[in-house]
């Protein structure tokens, strides 16, 4: 507590350089950086959901959660080589 009120006190902060607009909290970085999280949490709940509600065992929602992955990143590939540059 006591430092905090230094650092105010004696404008300790006047030296401390601003965080560049890249890193910003509106920044695309830090958007995809809170997308991701979100997913996280999303699958987080998602194989909660499948082991403690549904009863199904871990290595079956890993093995789920696999699949998905594997689907649709055949899906984004397919769909890329259909609409990208020939």
């Amino acid at each position: 507590k006591t430092d905090f009120i230094n650092f105010i006190n004696d404008q300790e902060w006047k030296s401390i350089e601003p965080v560049s607009s890249w890193f910003g909290p509106s920044s695309f970085l830090m958007s995809s950086m809170s997308a991701l999280f979100q997913l996280s949490m999303w699958i987080r709940h998602g194989h909660g959901y499948l082991t403690e509600n549904l009863g199904i065992p871990v290595w079956g929602s890993y093995a789920l959660f696999g699949l998905a992955t594997l689907f649709s990143g055949l899906i984004l590939g397919l769909v890329s080589e259909a609409f990208g540059p020939d």
